[in-house]
């Protein structure tokens, strides 16, 4: 009895451990279709379309308002300190570097992921992917590399899209609620940005698109039976998605900010 919550620990780390290894051959496979024929030209253009343009009103609006409700807080908290003219400055940094990529990851791993997840294991529990397999079609080249990849390469777009609106939503506060004048504002801004924000912005977006589709797949292919399955199968991939989008977060900032 005194080993049975030592023995079930030591359950649930190797069961960790063994999804994590899953998971790791799962998108090492993925790579590898990357470069491998046959290409699915048109899935990867649809991934592209549902990815990226469809996703753009959602990341707009999240931006926007982001960097709106960014530069209140920073001006109400410098006036504590009378530094309320630094509110171009961080809004700028604020979003290039965290709130854009991280909220756009976020959002497109409850928008995509989410529907990844359920068209996939929707198509698991229709047999769907046994019909491709008998049609000599990899499932993972005709369903997962298309998707993965498309989202890997539109992400960074829509983070970049999404910074920009995120700094204008501060630019129309901080000019028409907070009083900065308009060309002071857009200097302020412009001088302090560096090369290294817009590099580790658009880094993120990659690898942000890359796990919030690579999980989507993930389960969907790995989903359980009926419609249960589907739905536990959703549910899972966004929250993994968002687990390691916001770990990876870390990881990257490690990499570009520790010195």
């Amino acid at each position: 009895m005194l080993l049975s919550p030592i023995a079930a620990v030591g359950r649930s780390v190797l069961h960790i451990l063994a999804m994590i290894g899953q998971v790791v051959i799962f998108a090492v496979q993925t790579v590898v279709h990357f470069v491998r024929p046959p290409f699915y030209l048109r899935e990867f253009f649809q991934s592209l379309l549902s990815i990226g343009f469809f996703s753009l009103p959602v990341v707009g609006l999240t931006a926007f308002f982001t960097g709106g409700a960014l530069a209140l807080q920073i001006y109400s908290g410098g006036a504590r300190f009378n530094a309320e003219a630094v509110v171009p400055q961080i809004v700028a940094i604020g979003m290039i570097r965290e709130l854009g990529p991280v909220l756009v990851g976020l959002m497109i791993a409850a928008r995509v992921t989410s529907s990844i997840a359920a068209e996939i294991a929707t198509m698991k529990v229709t047999e769907q992917i046994d019909a491709l397999v008998t049609l000599s079609t990899h499932p993972m080249k005709y369903l997962t590399a298309p998707r993965v990849m498309a989202a890997t390469l539109v992400v960074p777009l829509l983070v970049g899209i999404g910074d920009i609106i995120g700094i204008y939503g501060g630019f129309l506060v901080g000019t028409s609620r907070l009083g900065f004048n308009t060309a002071a504002y857009l200097q302020n801004t412009a001088d302090f940005i560096q090369a290294t924000d817009i590099i580790s912005s658009l880094t993120k977006g990659a690898v942000f698109g890359f796990i919030a589709a690579l999980m989507g797949c993930y389960y969907g292919m790995n989903s359980g039976r009926g419609a249960q399955g589907v739905g536990r199968a959703t549910k899972l991939s966004v929250v993994a998605a968002a687990v390691m989008i916001l770990a990876a977060n870390y990881v990257l900032t490690e990499v570009f900010f520790s010195a």
